[in-house]
């Protein structure tokens, strides 16, 4: 089964929010993580409110540090804003997503990058799993 694992900074926004579409298109056929560089110690409650509207429910996720672990089970590395903090191992596929962060931002911003990753992720998905 592919593997796809979300990085940001935080692992509180954008990463999970991805992670969350991912788990619902993949519909038990992709295996989906996410992590950040220096986790949050909450996930966003604006990206967590976006989410819902969509019926996806994140709240019970928390942002983690990504593991060597983890970069080595996965199949695609997807960057959103992480830059020289994002890990690289050599010979793994990377994606960066240039997102904003939803960090401060007012719902509406949020949903705007809400949709934005969804897009990003159904095309991923359907390229990984057809």
């Amino acid at each position: 089964m592919p593997g796809i694992l979300f990085l940001c900074i935080h692992n509180a926004g954008r990463s999970q929010m991805a992670a969350g579409f991912a788990r619902v298109i993949g519909d038990g056929r992709i295996d989906v993580y996410s992590g950040g560089s220096e986790p949050a110690d909450h996930v966003n409650p604006m990206a967590v409110n976006a989410m819902r509207e969509v019926d996806i429910d994140i709240a019970g996720f928390t942002p983690q540090k990504f593991t060597d672990e983890l970069l080595h089970r996965v199949d695609v590395v997807v960057t959103m804003g992480c830059g020289d903090t994002c890990p690289y191992v050599p010979g793994k596929r990377y994606v960066d997503w240039p997102l904003d962060d939803p960090k401060g931002q007012p719902l509406e911003v949020v949903r705007r990058i809400r949709d934005d990753i969804r897009g990003r992720v159904e095309a991923l998905v359907a390229e990984l799993i057809g």
